[in-house]
């Protein structure tokens, strides 16, 4: 079985130069935890994950509480900090270096990679372009209804 038969074609994407309040909309309409992420030929980038907007945001728990703050200072911190950033791009928090499968390739492979990286969802590629992603679910999916 390749690739191409289970991966899911619709992946939730922006492009480089969105800004994070886009982002974070997206994340949490599409309830999704990564974002593909394409230039503006349309060519893949990288990924922005849920938890690469929240460290963006996130203040360091002990830097607060060394400085005598409690728990509600630093989520006072981090909804501040995240109206300072909302309208900054995304492209900082980008991770270009990323595990990627090829439409052609077996599932068994790709099922293999998944967990060897701990991996919840790659992006399918071909010659640049983005056709989909692969996720663990999908993987499941394709063991259950193919067996």
């Amino acid at each position: 079985m390749l690739v191409r038969e289970i991966m899911s074609p619709y992946p939730a994407y922006v492009r480089m130069g969105t800004d994070i309040r886009r982002a974070a909309e997206i994340i949490s309409v599409s309830e999704v935890s990564h974002l593909m992420v394409l230039d503006h030929d349309d060519e893949f980038v990288g990924v922005l994950s849920e938890g690469d907007l929240i460290r963006a945001v996130l203040p360091r728990y002990d830097d607060v509480t060394d400085a005598g703050g409690t728990l509600d200072d630093a989520f006072r911190i981090f909804v501040a900090r995240g109206r300072e950033l909302a309208d900054r791009p995304i492209d900082p928090l980008v991770v270009l270096e990323v595990v990627t499968v090829g439409p052609a390739d077996e599932v068994a492979r790709a099922a293999v990679l998944l967990l060897d990286e701990e991996l919840r969802r790659v992006p399918v590629i071909d010659g640049g372009k983005l056709l989909g992603t692969l996720s663990r679910a999908d993987v499941c999916r394709a063991v259950l209804y193919h067996s």
